[in-house]
Formats: C-alpha cells, structure tokens, sequence
C-alpha cells in the first residue's frame, strides 16, 4: 500500500478522489483549507471518513507543505482556486494559490523524495478550441485570470521536472461535473433551481460547447496516470472526447427532471467577450493510449447520477439557488 497525499481533499473532485483511492487500498492523508470552525469541506461527506488521515492547512505556506509530504509516495495536487468570474475580482488571490501553492508543492515534494506528483491542470488553459478535438499540443490562451494562473502553475511543475529530475505529471481534465459540484458551475446551477421548484432560470451565455466529464472518470483518469510510468514528465489531456453545447446540455437534464423550466439570459452571468471560451472538445488519445483509459459513464448517465444525488433533501438544502454564485 502506497502513501497518499491529496491536496484539494475537501473539494469537488478532491473528495470523490479521495473516496476512490481508500477503495483501491491506498492510505490517504487529505487536506482540507485550515479554517477556524474545523470544517473539513465536502470530506464531511464521504463514507470512508474513518479510514482517512485529515489534514488542516494551506498550499500557500511552503514550511507548511514540506510538514505535510513527509513519508509520502504520491501527491495529487488539487488544491486551487477555479472560479473563473471570481478571478476577474481578485486575480493576485489565484496567483497565490494557483501558482505559488503549486511551488511549494512541488518544492516540498523534491526535498521529500516525493516519487510521484500530479498536477492538476484545466482545459480552461487552452481557450476557445484553434482546432478540434483538442490535442496537448494545442497553444495555450489565457483568456481569463484563472486560467492565466493554471498555466503558470502547469509551468511551475513541468520546470521542476525538467530543472530537477521531480517526477511530475500534468493531468489536464476537461469539463468535470458530478455530486458535490459547486453552484458557480452550470450543471449544478440548474439541477438545483429546478429540484427547487423554479419556473425560469437565469443563465448566462448557453452556446458554447464544452466536453463533460463525470466526476468518478475523472478520477479514474487521474488514478491510471500516477500508475503510469510513462506518463512522468508529460502533459495529458482527461476527457471523453465527446463535444455538447450548454444548451442541448441543459435540454438534457430539463428532460431527464421532467421539468417545463425555462431558461432566461442574465447579463451579470455572461463573461467578457474575449474571456468567453467558446468551444472545448476533448482529444484523448494519449490518455487512451499510456493507460487504456475510458470512460464509464455517457452524459446522460453522469447526468442522471448527479440529478439523484442533487435530489436528496439534505443534499439539496446545502445549496443556496437563488444566490448566483461567483
């Protein structure tokens, strides 16, 4: 059994890869943002609490870092802030914690002879799609703060494999949605106005297109490429390789709630116009190809777990749908 360190561990997709990992038999130290009420995030929420080693503190402070990397063999490194409009109002908050945290991951993970780091990396980094689908070759385009700081952040990592020898991977996952999302996010947005009763939605801009990963993919993606010795030093892309808009997306999930809900534009939701990433599409051939990876579930299936999830009452009730959350 290896030692696991997820940094991230009480966020969305942090918890259900914590919860993976414990099922494979792998000891996991998870760390959730210190805070004053001793609240551990979304880790409250997983069955296998028992069995998880939670750790309280933050990615920005580096003598914190090398404390928590001790004895470890594999660090996936979640940890980040990713709302994209939020960046628009405090961008040197992302570079904090996007950029330095990363630093002081990887730095912590080298004097540790840490032998595996994954790097969380974003799809937002490439922009709206050149071309189609898109490989890990495509040119990188900061079209927002946030994901002006995951490409510093994806820089910071690959220089430590290329200065020092640190075994890194940058996983890149597209769209990611599933239990535990965050409002700020579509999916979820809409899911719970209607699982509240709402007859209309406000939404901002539903053309683009983007490639929707379940949650539960994603982590079985990142989980074969710290298994694979091939995938050190490089880049690759998680993802189905399967293009939706937002608008036939939110059609899906209007059908699958048997919901009249109809949707209208709310200015303050749409992005800038340049920021706007209008087109994302997933190939995932390298993925396929070190690992054998694929997806489990289509987006109707992914849909309607999330759909059940959010319909549970006390699920439900932790979210706040009539606020828009940034």
């Amino acid at each position: 059994m290896k030692n696991i360190l997820v940094t991230g561990a009480d966020g969305f997709i942090g918890s259900h890869l914590v919860e993976s990992l414990v099922k494979q038999g792998y000891r996991v130290k998870a760390l959730s943002q210190y805070n004053s009420f001793n609240y551990w995030g979304w880790l409250e929420d997983i069955e296998c609490l028992n069995d998880v080693e939670v750790l309280n503190g933050d990615v920005r402070d580096p003598h914190y870092c090398k404390h928590i990397t001790k004895d470890v063999d594999t660090v996936f490194h979640l940890a980040a802030l990713i709302a994209i409009p939020y960046s628009y109002v405090a961008p040197d908050s992302y570079v904090d914690t996007n950029v330095k945290g990363t630093l002081n991951i990887c730095q912590a993970s080298l004097e540790n002879g840490v032998q595996r780091v994954i790097h969380t990396s974003t799809s937002e980094v490439y922009g709206t799609a050149q071309y189609v689908p898109i490989d890990e070759k495509h040119p990188l385009q900061p079209q927002s703060p946030y994901s002006a700081s995951k490409i510093g952040a994806d820089a910071m990592a690959m220089s430590f494999f290329n200065a020092f020898n640190l075994p890194v991977t940058i996983a890149r996952p597209f769209n990611t949605y599933g239990p535990r999302q965050s409002a700020r996010a579509v999916i979820p947005t809409i899911i719970t106005q209607i699982a509240n009763g709402k007859k209309e939605i406000q939404l901002g801009d539903v053309s683009p297109t983007r490639d929707f990963n379940y949650v539960l993919d994603t982590c079985k993606g990142f989980i074969e490429l710290a298994r694979c010795d091939q995938a050190v030093g490089e880049t690759v892309n998680v993802g189905s390789n399967y293009e939706i808009s937002v608008g036939d997306t939110l059609e899906l999930i209007r059908e699958l709630m048997d919901s009249d809900v109809k949707f209208i534009t709310d200015e303050q939701r749409i992005r800038p116009e340049k920021s706007e990433v209008f087109r994302l599409w997933c190939d995932n051939t390298k993925i396929r190809e070190m690992t054998g990876f694929k997806p489990s579930f289509n987006i109707r299936q992914g849909l309607q777990a999330t759909i059940d999830w959010f319909s549970i009452p006390e699920n439900l009730q932790k979210y706040k749908s009539d606020i828009y959350n940034v």
